[in-house]
Order: structure tokens, then C-alpha cells, then sequence
């Protein structure tokens, strides 16, 4: 299991970033709003909320919290923000129901 996250952060706000794979072992996909991000096959979770649900999921779940590497955005604004909004359907299936939406 991956113990080292990254923490992207502009002026602004900051979000986690956490592959599906983690969520889905945390049972926690259904408890993230749509303040996250989504791409390829990571969740980038918003600092507010999303981010303490899974900080405080995987310390329950491996006795140890995760540890956090900080990424700062290079522009004033993070490119997280122009990501695709967080689904509970996560990168794949995500795609195919944004096909089905838009018929």
C-alpha cells in the first residue's frame, strides 16, 4: 500500500492526490464530494473535507497516517482545478456514463 501521498496546493486550496485503487480499498469513494477532482487514475481530494476522510481512514485502517510530500503549483491557479469533477464511478466508468449524459 502506497504510505506517501502528494499534497498539490495553490494560493488558494490544496487537494490530495490518491490513486482509485486506495479509495476503493478505504471503502470511502462514496463519501467524497464533488470538490474533488478526478484524472486518469487518480482522485485529487479537496483539503477541506475529502482529504481529513481519508487521512483519518487510513490511519484507522493501517494504525500510522499517511505521509504528505507538498507540490506547490508552479502558476497561480493549479491545473487540478480544470480536472474533471470527483464521481464515485471513478476514470472508467466515469467516461461512459459522461457518453451516456450527453446523448
Amino acid at each position: 500500500m502506497q504510505k506517501v501521498f502528494d499534497f498539490i496546493s495553490d494560493p488558494g486550496h490544496g487537494w490530495v492526490k490518491v490513486p482509485f485503487k486506495v479509495i476503493t480499498d478505504l471503502c470511502i469513494s462514496e463519501g467524497i464530494s464533488s470538490y474533488s477532482y478526478m484524472r486518469g487514475g487518480f482522485a485529487y481530494l479537496e483539503e477541506d473535507c475529502d482529504a481529513s476522510l481519508f487521512h483519518k481512514s487510513f490511519e484507522q485502517c493501517f494504525g500510522f497516517p499517511p505521509k504528505y510530500r507538498e507540490r506547490n503549483a508552479r502558476e497561480k491557479t493549479s491545473r487540478v482545478r480544470n480536472y474533471d469533477r470527483y464521481t464515485k464511478w471513478g476514470p472508467m466508468t466515469h467516461a461512459h456514463h459522461q457518453s451516456l449524459v450527453n446523448k
